[in-house]
């Protein structure tokens, strides 16, 4: 039997694949592995075969080997409920072509039983159906496989411009403090000069405690407005005393004329 199946794959995605007994086993179909060799070689397990209407269960072992380019699946099984016997032998070589890659598939297939007692174009048409839902679950295994890659990638920055790089290792949690604060600023003044108090703000409260900002006075705009500064009693005393001086000497001054003229 000859049959060529279609992978919408890469040929490198396609041999890694089929160089994976345990992604093999997953792809073919009606193939039930046992626990134990779940991830081993040979493949041990059941395969169910449909052929002709009917279900034929085989009990046996599949072994997968890669050979000058060729990978080649061989091996042997019992029915699960008979005497029958099946064996096989099958090669597939995969080839680029535009849009993915060609898997061309050459095999035997032998027996005794309930399989013999189908005519020779009706077990050939169940191997190639059996080829072609072999390809489509390849196809499925590898599309599973990029989205799971394409899940463990993050993706880029939407602007690569506003990403920021900042080493935080070793900084602790004053410094970390000071690192946020100063992006904020950066970020609240980009476009344009810094006013006075945005840049008083960055050189002095960058690098201190939050307790230290917390209770520090706000500055700029936001400052409080002074309260008028009012005339204290000191203030006050010192201008009254020299006006006494002056209006007590003027009065002096004035007695002695009067006197005088007396």
């Amino acid at each position: 039997m000859e049959h060529e199946v279609f992978v919408p794959f890469p040929v490198a995605a396609v041999r890694r694949a089929l160089s994976d007994p345990a992604r093999v086993a997953r792809c073919i179909p009606g193939l039930q592995q046992d626990a134990a060799d779940a991830s081993g070689t040979p493949l041990a397990g059941r395969l169910r075969l449909r052929i002709g209407g009917s279900t034929i269960t085989y009990r046996g072992a599949l072994r997968l080997t890669e050979h000058d380019g060729a990978y080649e699946l061989s091996g042997e099984g019992t029915e699960a409920r008979g005497s029958g016997t099946v064996t096989l032998a099958l090669s597939a070589v995969p080839e680029e072509m535009p849009g993915g890659t060609r898997l061309t598939c050459t095999g035997t297939v032998g027996g005794a039983g309930r399989l013999a007692d189908f005519d020779p174009r009706t077990a050939e048409s169940a191997g190639r159906r059996l080829l072609d839902r072999f390809a489509a679950a390849l196809a499925e295994e590898l599309r599973e496989e990029g989205r799971v890659f394409e899940a463990e990638v993050p993706p880029p920055s939407l602007d690569p411009a506003t990403d920021v790089d900042v080493d935080v290792d070793g900084l602790d949690g004053e410094e970390l403090e000071g690192v946020a604060l100063e992006a904020v600023i950066e970020d609240a003044l980009e476009g344009g000069e810094p006013p006075a108090e945005a840049a008083h703000a960055r050189r002095t409260m960058i690098g201190r405690s939050a307790e230290e900002v917390d209770h520090a006075p706000p500055r700029g705009r936001y400052a409080p407005v002074p309260a008028p500064e009012t005339t204290t009693g000191t203030a006050a005393l010192r201008w009254a005393v020299p006006a006494a001086a002056v209006a007590l000497a003027s009065a002096v001054a004035v007695g002695r004329v009067l006197r005088r003229r007396r």
